[in-house]
């Protein structure tokens, strides 16, 4: 059990060295699941005399009147431990060679290191910081416990202090008790008016049962004569869930004269057990009693707590694991490392476009729908009526031998006839090549979009692009060539069946009849159409669709490994705020991770 308040130090004191202080973030947040004791008091009310009566340490730096030397929550823990007695601050780094000195210069050393860090947090100025400053204790006479001493609530700013002090301070103060597995050590000086003081009234207002606030009543010495406290200890006004206790400070003319906490705490401990008035109620008054009091409850509130902490601790692992991975890795320094990353991106591209043009993800299919559907409906509204018209083939057949007339029917005409006709096809096999590049200029797209990699770096995201595009454009004229080159050949050697097989009427002259003519021809062309309905396809895949999977990026990979540093630092321009979201996110999962280690490690030792 001794372990726990320590394991929840530990991992306050990692959560603020990693960036956790609990404020609104889009990252999970550990601080708010850590149970802590918050003690909360207006200035002059004993608050921090309190919080040294509790760790039994004298530590805190202090000045005169009403300035302000509180400007951060101070996160003071104390662990017994036997034969050692000594104090670490968050900062203690800075200060050398400790066992060197004594015990006041030591004390001194603390005070000035966390005034000096408090100046350091607030700028050298009278404002507030909400990073905290830690001190650990280590004492055999000290209970385990963890407490955090926030700036003193105040009604008025003093000279030096930005008019929103006032304001800023309850702000810091309420942000820290208004999260519910925070414990409120409500600091009250008893000769005042309890009803309007700061401490009861804020914490009031963030628990209105009072289930998490623990009441301190300070300065029960310095009451008016005649006047006590009793009905409060007693519980018979100001109730809370929990007893209230009464503590004596030391005054500050024992501070100037060094009276050591355990002469204090004595001297506590008589004046309890003498007055009369609060005789029957010593054994339950007192910051021992207060320290031991809030140690255990401290405890048990942790142990109900790590099972939830560590349901949180393994969702916000996963889901940081999840995001840091889809943000990728850090870009490399060396031109190297540079080198690898863009050509593994862009391999992670390419699978994706292959993918869509295999039929993995959709798209695909689009190309198989131009051949199977357009191209060939295409094909059919080819009007070659329009050729084959009485007007246009009496002209070609003319035209055919020039000046010589023909005896038998004009070859010549015929050939024309023919190959005018086949030149129409041409548009729908164009037509075609430019639907199926389309297609694939549209799963570039896609296949971008669905790199998740790329959208870590835009300028290599555009560069790809373009050089996909390039490369479907060179595709796209190839194959339109050779396309063309393949109705070219249907017009460039028309067979000799097909004249030998063309019909003879007995009509005078020996010529074909119109309608025969038409019927034959066209049934011709048909027959050549059905054949490109299969050939242009192949040529279209082959040079387009297979070489865009084969080698969409082989171009830009040469021109790649040519370039020098600075270009290839250039395509890896990742994003600032992806930068900045990778290294957020990296430091909250070490801290997670430590976490858990953390508390593997006390369940380990039980």
């Amino acid at each position: 059990m001794e372990n726990l308040i320590s394991l929840v130090n530990k991992l306050q004191h990692a959560c603020t060295a990693l960036g956790d202080h609990g404020e609104e973030s889009t990252l999970p947040t550990l601080w708010d699941s850590l149970p802590t004791i918050a003690v909360v008091g207006g200035q002059s009310s004993g608050k921090s005399s309190v919080l040294e009566s509790v760790v039994g340490k004298d530590f805190l730096p202090r000045g005169s009147g009403t300035e302000l030397l509180q400007g951060a929550p101070w996160f003071c823990s104390s662990t017994g431990l036997m034969g050692q007695d000594n104090m670490r601050s968050s900062c203690a780094l800075r200060i050398k060679e400790l066992s060197k000195v004594n015990t006041c210069a030591f004390t001194a050393l603390v005070r000035k290191e966390i005034a000096d860090e408090t100046d350091r947090g607030t700028g050298h100025t009278k404002q507030i910081s909400t990073v905290p400053i830690y001190l650990s204790i280590y004492s055999p006479n000290v209970v385990n416990l963890t407490l955090i001493d926030l700036p003193g609530l105040t009604k008025v700013d003093i000279e030096g202090q930005p008019d929103s002090i006032v304001h800023e301070i309850e702000s810091m103060v309420r942000s820290f008790i208004e999260k519910p597995n925070c414990i409120i050590l409500a600091i009250s000086p008893a000769n005042q008016d309890l009803a309007t003081f700061d401490a009861i009234k804020i914490s009031r207002e963030v628990g209105m049962k009072g289930e998490r606030t623990f009441g301190v009543l300070t300065k029960i010495d310095l009451m008016d004569k005649g006047t006590d406290a009793v009905d409060i200890l007693e519980r018979r006004s100001y109730r809370l869930q929990y007893p209230w206790i009464g503590v004596v400070n030391r005054s500050q003319q024992d501070i100037n004269k060094n009276i050591d906490m355990m002469a204090a705490r004595i001297r506590e401990r008589e004046y309890f057990a003498s007055t009369p008035e609060y005789k029957h109620l010593a054994h339950k008054m007192g910051s021992e009693h207060l320290a031991k009091m809030l140690s255990k409850h401290l405890e048990s509130v942790i142990k109900s707590r790590i099972p939830g902490i560590q349901s949180l601790i393994a969702k916000a692992t996963a889901e940081l694991e999840t995001e840091l991975c889809r943000l990728g890795n850090p870009i490399a320094a060396d031109a190297g490392g540079k080198l690898y990353t863009i050509t593994e991106i862009c391999r992670m591209f390419d699978a994706v476009y292959k993918e869509h043009l295999d039929g993995a993800r959709s798209g695909g299919e689009k190309i198989y729908n131009v051949f199977d559907n357009h191209f060939p409906v295409a094909l059919k509204r080819l009007q070659f009526e329009k050729h084959l018209t009485m007007e246009n083939v009496k002209k070609l057949i003319t035209q055919a031998d020039g000046y010589q007339p023909h005896l038998i029917a004009p070859e010549q005409g015929y050939r024309r006839l023919i190959e005018s006709c086949l030149v129409s096809i041409k548009g729908p096999a164009e037509a075609a090549v430019e639907a199926v590049h389309a297609i694939l200029k549209e799963l570039v797209h896609r296949a971008i979009k669905e790199t998740h990699e790329l959208k870590q770096f835009p300028t290599l995201r555009v560069e790809v692009s373009s050089a996909a595009f390039k490369a479907l454009d060179r595709m796209r004229d190839r194959s339109k060539k050779n396309t063309l080159m393949l109705v070219d050949m249907e017009c460039s050697y028309l067979t000799v069946d097909f004249f030998t097989k063309l019909p003879q009427d007995v009509e005078k002259g020996g010529s074909p009849t119109h309608s025969i003519f038409d019927r034959y021809n066209d049934s011709y062309l048909r027959r050549i159409g059905i054949c490109q309905h299969g050939s242009i396809p192949k040529s279209i895949v082959y040079c387009q669709v297979r070489e865009a999977k084969r080698s969409l990026l082989d171009h830009f990979f040469m021109e790649l490994g040519a370039r020098e540093t600075k270009q290839l630092s250039k395509l890896l321009d990742e994003d600032p705020e992806v930068m900045e979201r990778r290294v957020m996110l990296t430091k909250r999962l070490e801290l997670y991770r430590s976490a858990q280690a953390e508390i593997d490690a006390v369940a380990w030792a039980k």
